[in-house]
């Protein structure tokens, strides 16, 4: 009898990964998904947080795929390895703090040790030839496979044909011919494919599904390591760097301004970890204050806290500031006007 063989598939929650999984299936190859969470990915946070995103979906696509497909799916947390490659890629950054090639090494070379560890053969991704300007070039995939170390146990379903015959493909575990062609960044026929799978609802790529690259999230992280002076981070960290406005009035400090209901409950979690202000006499944001702030800086922050309230046109503004200990402080201050906020302020 035949073995079946066993392949693992990087699931990232979008349309190509579900596609390159379900390409090898039909070849009767036993799949199995896998999802390595950096801390770093768009979907589910913001818009489980955010009042404005409450008609989105409040799904995890990586396991929405893996429903779609009927295969098992493992979450690995990897965050504190993460970090290596994020502070210092060998390849450097994309257009911002986007280590795009590291990373899919990265993941790859992950991927490797799980099938060796669980008794699979080769590894699947969703990549296609020319659809990212980073890691998915004609002259950067094979750089993926042997850093990687996966060599051609790398099998790339969506655009084999463009590229060397794999292990896979010339032992006959998988028929070269029924596998694709793509390059570009057309979507046609990766919609096409799902259209002829009966996939509907699934997700949209565009900007990718990574914070490092968007340009206002790698600003955030920048101004952190400065204030900080070293690169390093937390998963907290991570975390509030997606959520509210973030003001540096000076560098010793800076304040998250929640925008609406939704961030400022999320924040509510984190008022033992910082000093928080607060309205108390007229309606307005929770905001959070990071850093080591002076008496005169604990005034200018009442003050920007009072301009993002109700009570911005007031003469006089009641603000709590409460701290890490609980210890309360009331000061009345005078909201700061638009005119007098320094654009550079904001991060």
């Amino acid at each position: 009898m035949t073995q079946q063989r066993k392949a693992v598939a990087l699931i990232s929650g979008g349309l190509d990964s579900m596609l390159a999984a379900k390409t090898v299936m039909e070849q009767g190859i036993h799949v199995e998904g896998i999802n390595f969470f950096t801390g770093f990915c768009v979907e589910g946070h913001t818009h489980a947080i955010r009042e404005k995103d409450n008609t989105k979906p409040k799904r995890n696509n990586s396991l929405w795929v893996a429903e779609q497909l009927g295969i098992k799916l493992h979450i690995v947390d990897v965050i504190e390895e993460y970090k290596k490659v994020l502070i210092n890629p060998k390849h450097g950054y994309g257009a911002h703090l986007n280590p795009c090639l590291d990373c899919k090494i990265f993941m790859v070379n992950k991927a490797k040790q799980w099938i060796a560890e669980n008794g699979f053969d080769f590894i699947i991704t969703g990549e296609v030839m020319g659809q990212r300007p980073m890691s998915q070039r004609k002259s950067t995939m094979p750089i993926v496979a042997k850093e990687s170390g996966a060599d051609d146990l790398l099998l790339r379903p969506l655009c084999a044909k463009n590229l060397p015959a794999t292990l896979p493909e010339r032992e006959g575990w998988v028929d070269r011919e029924k596998l694709h062609d793509i390059t570009g960044r057309s979507r046609k026929p990766q919609m096409s494919m799902a259209e002829k799978f009966g996939f509907v609802d699934y997700s949209q790529p565009a900007g990718g599904c990574c914070f490092l690259v968007d340009k206002n999230y790698s600003a955030k992280l920048v101004d952190l390591w400065q204030a900080q002076g070293t690169k390093d981070y937390e998963f907290d960290d991570v975390m509030l760097l997606k959520v509210g406005r973030h003001i540096r009035p000076a560098p010793n400090f800076k304040l998250i301004v929640a925008r609406e209901e939704g961030e400022g409950r999320f924040l509510q979690g984190y008022q033992k970890e910082f000093i928080s202000l607060l309205s108390s006499s007229h309606n307005g944001p929770l905001v959070l204050l990071d850093g080591e702030p002076s008496a005169e800086d604990l005034f200018l922050a009442a003050s920007i806290t009072a301009r993002f309230g109700q009570g911005r046109e007031a003469e006089q503004v009641a603000v709590d500031i409460t701290f890490q200990d609980g210890s309360v402080r009331s000061l009345q201050v005078k909201p700061i006007k638009k005119e007098d906020f320094p654009k550079e302020w904001y991060i």
